[in-house]
């Protein structure tokens, strides 16, 4: 594991010679420049809809979703229409298979200096390790909601893939809950490392082609109290030029 560095060169060392990084928040949000609009954009986790996807009647998790594309070399990225999320079953047997529709990330949050900075970031380092490559991007706003009946599971469908080549997973907000520690996993299984998203812009970066990575359940710390997790998911996934 690479802990906090302020360097994205060691970044991208660490990601090409284990295949994940880890980056704290004191080292990660100084590489992404001037966030005027974080609270804004950490406050409008606040506006999530209900994932209405999982099987079983549960109701812990709140989302949106939108799509982005990026040229080859690109620093710029532009919004995609509006369309479902989709895995196969391969990396998703919970819920894979299936064109799943969710709420738009609002335009104001998707054009703001802070979702800005984080997928030119992810551009920018991945783009270092695929020279050339143009990118079909995907970012989901996550909200896990932690009950005294009912944990919260960020990745319910348990240790993963998410069939793309690269993953950034950014903290925006913990509250009230314990656990929710990152594993990452080699594709046999072995875990080679695990790490906890604690403070806000603490960062996971996850080759997802050599890696699989999954999240423990959140529980609250006081049951009387609301509880959640909060956190960016941006995916990058190489196209032709």
């Amino acid at each position: 594991m690479i802990d906090a560095t302020s360097d994205a060169g060691l970044l991208r060392e660490a990601i090409a010679s284990n295949g994940y990084a880890f980056a704290a928040a004191g080292a990660f949000r100084p590489l992404l420049g001037s966030l005027p609009d974080w609270q804004a954009f950490a406050q409008s986790w606040d506006g999530l809809h209900l994932d209405t996807h999982l099987p079983d009647g549960h109701r812990y998790r709140r989302r949106r979703h939108g799509t982005f594309s990026a040229g080859a070399g690109a620093r710029d990225f532009r919004r995609e229409p509006h369309r479902p999320h989709y895995q196969g079953r391969e990396y998703n047997k919970l819920v894979g298979g299936i064109e799943r529709w969710f709420e738009p990330i609002e335009p104001a949050i998707a054009g703001g200096a802070t979702f800005g900075a984080i997928v030119r970031f992810g551009l920018d380092l991945f783009g270092s390790l695929e020279p050339g490559a143009g990118w079909h991007i995907e970012a989901h706003q996550f909200r896990i909601e932690a009950r005294p009946d009912a944990a919260g599971l960020p990745t319910p469908e348990g240790v993963h893939r998410d069939g793309v080549d690269y993953v950034i997973v950014v903290l925006v907000d913990r509250v009230n809950i314990e656990s929710g520690t990152t594993t990452v996993h080699a594709l046999d299984g072995r875990e080679l490392g695990s790490f906890t998203l604690t403070v806000p812009c603490d960062c996971a970066l996850v080759d997802d082609s050599r890696v699989m990575h999954g999240v423990t359940a959140v529980l609250p710390v006081d049951p009387s109290r609301p509880a959640w997790r909060d956190v960016l998911v941006v995916t990058y996934r190489v196209i032709s030029p």
